[in-house]
């Protein structure tokens, strides 16, 4: 998630977000903000070094970015926020720009329904919908119902997300809901092989190993890209990221203890290694 005004300046941070690769193509630049001009301006300085598809957020609920107007913040004022869109999609083109957003601010202001006609008209392409609102942050449960209701009145692709946090939960969601395909958020943490098991259960194909050994690879691929191509603070998310995806493996109380403790690329490769040495002896 890419700050439009972070980007108007050319801030340090915002520029290595914007660090890719070959690999991650087809990728989609997700933007926020709550000023056109400056919204308008950054797509066209991302279209203009090769980027080309582009998303809206709309559905981010953290305090320090819907108290500056973005995110989330947006669903209380539609006007503005279709004007985002608009401008979006003249500077990227038609169906280059999808809207990530939610049910509404609160469930007395519940606006889904009503920007899906105006939102294919001002030039989305597609819609990711968190079935929340922006005031359930994340509690409660996910109303795939919404998914389904919105599939049912919108000719572009609907996108699900909220509480997929298996390859099976897609699976049942897109069943359930008829939507296109599915974001995957939270999920995508404790497991980043999670797109791939996801593919494997569309095409009836096996599943990915659920053991120690293989997420202890995992782990340690995450590591090895973080330490290629982000800086020394990188360490500091991996503590974070790391006990995400132990979770659930046997032993991983003591090793999450160990990796919050790292503060350099070499002990927490050392704790990783270890892992995986002792896991071998067994």
């Amino acid at each position: 998630m890419i700050s439009a005004k972070g980007l108007f300046y050319s801030t340090a941070n915002t520029m290595r977000l914007l660090q890719t690769c070959d690999q991650d193509l087809p990728l989609v630049v997700q933007l926020y903000g709550c000023d056109p001009e400056i919204m308008s301006r950054a797509v066209s300085t991302l279209y203009a070094e090769g980027f080309r598809y582009f998303d809206l957020n709309c559905g981010c609920s953290v305090k320090k970015v819907v108290k500056t107007g973005a995110g989330a913040a947006l669903l209380k004022d539609p006007g503005l926020l279709l004007k985002m869109v608009s401008v979006m999609a003249d500077r990227a083109g038609p169906g280059r720009v999808g809207v990530k957003m939610r049910l509404g601010w609160n469930i007395e202001q519940l606006v889904y329904l009503d920007l899906a006609a105006p939102l294919a008209e001002a030039g989305a392409g597609w819609i990711t919908l968190h079935p929340r609102t922006a005031v359930q942050q994340f509690t409660g449960q996910a109303a795939w119902q919404a998914l389904k209701n919105l599939k049912e009145i919108t000719l572009i692709p609907v996108v699900a997300s909220g509480d997929l946090f298996t390859a099976g939960n897609a699976l049942d969601c897109v069943r359930q809901t008829g939507v296109d395909t599915v974001m995957f958020a939270r999920g995508a943490l404790m497991d980043p092989a999670i797109g791939m098991r996801y593919q494997n259960l569309l095409q009836g194909r096996a599943d990915l190993p659920r053991n120690q050994e293989f997420t202890l690879r995992l782990c340690m691929e995450a590591i090895e890209t973080y330490r290629r191509h982000a800086s020394s603070r990188a360490v500091l998310k991996l503590r974070t990221l790391l006990p995400r995806m132990i979770r659930g493996l046997p032993g991983a109380k003591d090793l999450r203890k160990r990796i919050i403790l790292c503060r350099q690329w070499a002990e927490l490769e050392e704790v990783m290694t270890s892992a995986r040495e002792h896991l071998e002896k067994e």
